[in-house]
């Protein structure tokens, strides 16, 4: 992408992007749960497009167009009956939808495995759409739209980002998974976990939506998530054999790149919210 950003060094681009991306959602998901569900549509489709175009770099041929409007489908449904606008029999509605990619492939032209494009079709909706729809349930927790919840596990992602990109740049010297990825460094995994409990503790003072423990739980979920998301993500990118997932955030790469530790950590939020 060309912007003036990109004759920047990386860390100036890096902060800020990043400043004024998170301002960006910070702002979307306290004005309204309207802003916050553009906001999120918008991030939601933008990183299933980013996941179809790398599958589609190694050769594969998932129904993209499909694959998106899935996602889209799934993202709304969740969001309007999170929100009590319509009822959760609608949630019925995403398996006859997410069935049709075997019809629709009956129609397209010879593909020496069909099936493994249409298994690529259905991990784009699972692992990027799913995780952003479930975060409508952490919206809607407690039967009405509250940022709290977003705006907490958002401030620990990034805290966890933040402090690892630092703490690594700094004083990473035994690598954490260097097989997937040999950038990351236990060092930068210890100064990422330090700096999200410090931020989910603080956020406890303020945010009283959940008590002490459920907030420093969900630091724990997230610190554990990112680390992974990130590693699942750079085994992706390492098989295509590609540095960034997309070039849309200067100093970040893509969507993808930013919101990977989001995919993961998502699912084990809302579960635990909903279990305890």
């Amino acid at each position: 992408m060309n912007s003036p950003l990109n004759k920047l060094p990386n860390l100036a681009q890096r902060i800020i992007t990043g400043l004024l991306g998170s301002a960006g959602v910070i702002l979307g998901v306290w004005y309204s749960e309207w802003s916050y569900f553009a906001i999120f549509f918008f991030i939601c489709i933008m990183t299933l497009r980013e996941f179809y175009a790398l599958v589609g770099l190694d050769g594969m041929l998932p129904q993209k167009t499909f694959g998106i409007l899935s996602g889209m489908v799934v993202f709304c449904l969740s969001f309007f009956i999170e929100r009590g606008s319509i009822s959760p029999t609608f949630y019925f509605l995403i398996f006859p939808l997410v069935s049709c990619v075997y019809m629709i492939k009956l129609y397209k032209k010879f593909e020496r495995k069909p099936f493994t494009n249409i298994a690529y079709t259905f991990l784009g909706i699972f692992y990027v759409a799913v995780p952003f729809a479930l975060l409508n349930i952490a919206a809607f927790e407690n039967e009405q739209y509250n940022f709290e919840i977003i705006w907490g596990s958002l401030f620990i992602l990034w805290a966890t980002d933040t402090g690892a990109y630092f703490a690594g740049t700094y004083f990473g010297k035994r690598k954490l998974f260097e097989r997937i990825s040999p950038k990351k460094s236990w060092e930068g995994a210890a100064g990422g976990a330090a700096l999200a409990l410090i931020f989910a503790y603080g956020i406890s003072t303020f945010f009283h939506t959940l008590p002490v423990w459920q907030w420093m739980c969900i630091g724990v979920i997230i610190v554990v998530g990112g680390v992974f998301g990130d590693l699942v993500e750079s085994l992706l990118k390492r098989s295509i054999e590609i540095k960034d997932s997309g070039a849309a955030l200067p100093g970040h790469g893509g969507f993808l790149d930013r919101f990977d530790g989001l995919l993961i950590s998502a699912p084990f939020v809302v579960a635990f919210l909903e279990i305890f």
